[in-house]
């Protein structure tokens, strides 16, 4: 893991730097870029504009660890209400959320509870929920709650990290559910023995589960990929694949981020492929931003730049 990378993670779970840094103009704007707003209006309104230009979205409200249970039902309300207005506005928008968010940490069975009220109205309104993933410790409580989930209805899918050591076996067990998986790179700090350190090592592991995924005869019964990745080689790698072994285009989407390779989105949409961007918002957005940081540190000389802003 680079230097700058260890640097980022470690300036995301930096109480004293995330009060301070979301105070100076220059970091506000530099995060416009990656978040249109921070109210459930600004990212409707930029899901209209991308669904103008044939992009799909995914909403997602930042905030994570809770302190009392009514902030979980303060949030599941919150969602309840963008399913609504989606429905209302005709958006093409699902929504994913954190089971921390609805309350994992305080009370798992209550989370629980709030995780289907959520799904129950996605079946309701004609939409979708995603189930985010968190540090390794949650991995093996967020993918139970996931098949118990899965168990009672398809509109739910689940972000699977590649850089996990631990992916490849989770997913084989995932598959006789003809799963919706997200799989992702990965974008928290982990220790060697569990995660991918290098890049390349992702990279090739993404790869690899992708294409054993697309490859498995769930394909047949409606499991569905999301390609969650900003990297032009790797997504040219697996459209090769895809090419080469037929796939339906039923089978997965590209996805990426809001305002992370634009270009590469807007080509992806004119060669007839699916693209759905994750559009974020919320005050509690520092950890993530820096998080999508050191996704790319490359994406910090553009901080820098506002800097004389």
């Amino acid at each position: 893991m680079s230097i700058m990378r260890n640097v980022l993670l470690a300036g995301s779970q930096n109480a004293w730097l995330r009060d301070h840094a979301v105070r100076y103009p220059f970091v506000r704007r530099s995060v416009s870029r990656f978040m249109p707003g921070e109210k459930l209006e600004d990212a409707l309104r930029a899901t209209a504009e991308q669904q103008r230009q044939g992009i799909s979205t995914i909403l997602t409200h930042l905030g994570e660890n809770l302190t009392k249970m009514e902030e979980a039902e303060e949030v599941t309300r919150h969602y309840l209400g963008a399913f609504d207005l989606i429905a209302a506005q005709k958006l093409d928008a699902q929504i994913s959320v954190k089971l921390t968010q609805l309350g994992l940490d305080l009370d798992k069975e209550k989370s629980f509870e709030n995780l289907m009220t959520l799904i129950r109205k996605a079946e309701s309104t004609g939409n979708f929920l995603w189930i985010d993933m968190e540090y390794s410790h949650y991995v093996d409580v967020t993918l139970e709650q996931f098949r118990r989930a899965r168990e009672k209805t398809d509109k739910v899918g689940i972000a699977i990290q590649a850089y996990l050591r631990r992916t490849p076996k989770d997913m084989e067990a995932l598959m006789p559910l003809a799963p919706a998986i997200r799989l992702v790179k990965g974008a928290y700090a982990e220790k060697e023995d569990v995660a991918f350190p290098k890049k390349s090592d992702v990279d090739e592991a993404f790869y690899q589960i992708a294409t054993k995924f697309l490859a498995h005869e769930s394909i047949q019964r409606g499991a569905l990929l999301h390609i969650a990745t900003h990297d032009p080689i790797l997504i040219g790698r697996l459209r090769e694949y895809i090419t080469k072994q037929q796939v339906a285009g039923s089978a997965y989407e590209f996805a990426m981020l809001y305002g992370i390779q634009t270009g590469l989105q807007q080509r992806l949409v004119a060669e007839k492929q699916r693209v759905r961007v994750l559009v974020s918002y919320g005050e509690f957005w520092f950890p993530w931003y820096m998080r999508r940081l050191a996704e790319r540190p490359a994406n910090v000389w553009f901080v820098l730049k506002n800097l004389a802003g």
